[in-house]
């Protein structure tokens, strides 16, 4: 399965923050969407960073209840690992292992195009987990 089967069942919406915003506003947004991460992009739709929990928490800890006025910028993790539409579930795995990350932004042309989360991935790897075991299922009832 690919990155763009997954969009396509899931869509391609990605909320967004402007890197001016402060990390206040981006709680809030985090909150009201109930997600974990934002992408942080420009006008034009190319990510500039991405924002998460944990660069929320540890902007908290590090400054305390003053880093609730901080832009985004200032606290955002500016060099972000993207993927393609034509990567599969297994090299996304791999990117989100390795990287210690649960969100890997999509990126065609330059432009944001969407957004894997580590539960898409877990999700797809599932069902596929499932559907192989019941084809052995049928091929053992079969023979």
């Amino acid at each position: 399965m690919t990155v763009a089967r997954i969009l396509a069942e899931k869509g391609r919406s990605v909320v967004t923050v402007e890197p001016q915003r402060t990390l206040d506003e981006a709680i809030h947004i985090l909150a009201e969407k109930r997600i974990g991460a934002v992408v942080v992009s420009d006008a034009d739709g190319a990510v500039l960073g991405i924002l998460s929990e944990r660069d929320i928490m540890r902007a908290l800890a590090a400054k305390g209840g003053n880093a609730l006025d901080a832009r985004v910028s200032e606290h955002m993790t500016a060099e972000v690992t993207t993927c393609t539409r034509a990567c599969s579930i297994e090299e996304v795995m791999h990117l989100m292992t390795e990287g210690r990350f649960r969100h890997v932004p999509v990126v065609e042309e330059g432009r944001l195009a969407g957004l894997i989360s580590i539960g898409d991935v877990v999700k797809r790897r599932i069902e596929a987990v499932e559907a192989e075991h019941q084809a052995m299922r049928d091929y053992i009832t079969m023979a």
